[in-house]
């Protein structure tokens, strides 16, 4: 077990399964399929993160760098917390970037379901965390990482 301490964006409790990609989230490929198409899993649709591609990202926890892609990130965000088809919950290693922020601070004021968002964490958790390892998410930005 290894804990880190990130800058808090949207503030929340989570425990769930990581999901971990070390390249950039373009997130308008990744959610694409799942907003137009239907896909309630939300299954990664970047074909260029070969990480993430074809795996379902609802309910859980993303670690990531940061996003990268279309200008219209923010408003993916929202959408797939909208349609019910989100992540738990969003770990950035580096500073997130002003259009995921604005997505995720969004969707916990206009739908009233917030996506804890912790950006910061460094190079040595994104090193650290694998997919499936289980994260708990504390509101102080607290995030531990069980093996």
């Amino acid at each position: 077990m290894k804990t880190f301490k990130g800058r808090v964006i949207v503030p929340g409790n989570i425990k769930a399964e990581a999901l971990v990609t070390k390249s950039g989230f373009n997130t308008l490929a990744s959610f694409q399929k799942s907003l137009m198409f239907g896909d309630k899993e939300a299954k990664c649709s970047d074909q260029n993160n070969p990480e993430l591609f074809g795996k379902p990202m609802q309910g859980k926890v993303l670690c990531l760098p940061q996003t990268i892609g279309s200008t219209t990130g923010g408003m993916v965000l929202y959408a797939a917390t909208k349609m019910e088809r989100q992540a738990a919950c969003f770990l950035f290693s580096q500073k997130i970037d002003s259009l995921a922020a604005a997505g995720t601070i969004l969707s916990a004021v206009w739908t009233n379901t917030p996506v804890p968002t912790i950006d910061c964490l460094g190079l040595e958790f994104l090193d650290y965390v694998k997919s499936g390892m289980l994260v708990t998410v504390e509101e102080d930005g607290t995030v531990t990482v069980d093996q």
